[in-house]
């Protein structure tokens, strides 16, 4: 049995964190978060410390370590802008740091985490769940054995609707969540690089706080992306059903369906960490520089090669 700590358990994501940890038979002595609306802990860890000020949560770390109550894992679900001191306080205190995507906004942290790790000898794992997705490992699978010369011809659309707490959050500010493309759109960045190959051409069309668009030129793929928070996006057949998300990926015209199959991606994540593997951070800068790249390219406007539903902006 290993031991974790979580560091934002108040945040959307971490309570699949929580359940990777009690599904692969591992212990929570501690969590983190300023919010305490985290009664979502009851249901996993009842009789673990939680904290709202870091300074006694690190004390309490730091405690259990003289006790040699080591720490074996750090969970990171804290906002983005977050991570990269999160994933250092991790390796300081001895642990293997386990982070939410993105895992740094910028491509040069990642370089400066990969200095840490060998001066600890510890150990930073991205969460990268698309590449764990049955349907996606096939598709890999089908592309690396199609022809090789092929380019194939890829429309992403993801509509995610939020409301207006969205952009009073720390999500709705550019620089703590690194803007729409970063927040909601880099593992689907990260899975398409993984299969069609490193980005060639990254070419931004449309950049509003709740919907971006644009076109990126993979070794094996041209793409043409769509993001957005915005409910009106949500084709009305999918709004007739009274669904707030919108999610499709067509290749060469032919969807891909893995709308299905998420809730256990976490826990096999955490599975294939525990035994020996997992995805260490360079697996993630591919994916880092594009969306900081999108961040940082001026939009073109509706020229070239843009996304059908580019034409709905008003």
């Amino acid at each position: 049995m290993k031991n974790f700590a979580l560091v934002g358990v108040g945040g959307y994501i971490a309570v699949r964190h929580l359940k990777a940890i009690k599904e692969t038979g591992n212990n929570l002595i501690a969590s983190l978060d300023p919010n305490d609306s985290v009664g979502i802990i009851d249901s996993y860890f009842p009789d673990s410390p939680f904290f709202v000020e870091f300074e006694r949560f690190d004390r309490h770390i730091e405690k259990l370590r003289r006790k040699k109550e080591d720490i074996d894992f750090v969970s990171i679900c804290s906002p983005n802008y977050l991570h990269d001191a999160h994933i250092r306080f991790a390796l300081r205190v001895g642990a293997d740091a386990i982070c939410e995507k993105p895992l740094v906004l910028n491509p040069w942290n990642v370089d400066a985490l990969g200095e840490i790790e060998r001066e600890t000898g510890r150990k930073i794992y991205n969460i990268l769940q698309l590449r764990l997705h049955p349907s996606i490992i096939e598709l890999k699978r089908k592309i690396e054995e199609g022809p090789k010369d092929k380019i194939y011809d890829i429309d992403l659309s993801y509509i995610t609707s939020r409301g207006k707490w969205y952009f009073i959050s720390w999500k709705g500010d550019v620089h703590k969540s690194g803007g729409i493309a970063t927040n909601i759109g880099v593992h689907f960045f990260d899975m398409l690089s993984w299969i069609f190959g490193p980005v060639k051409e990254n070419i931004v069309h449309v950049m509003e706080p709740n919907k971006a668009s644009g076109f990126l030129g993979l070794k094996r793929a041209r793409v043409k992306w769509y993001l957005s928070l915005d409910y009106n996006d949500i084709p009305d057949d999918i709004r007739g059903k009274g669904q707030r998300t919108y999610r499709s990926i067509t290749i060469d015209d032919k969807e891909i369906e893995f709308s299905g199959g998420f809730t256990d991606l976490h826990t096999k994540s955490y599975q294939d960490i525990l035994d020996g593997k997992g995805f260490g951070i360079y697996d993630s800068k591919e994916a880092i520089d594009t969306v900081y790249n999108i961040r940082n390219n001026k939009p073109i406007g509706l020229k070239g090669e843009y996304h059908a539903m580019c034409k709905n902006i008003k």
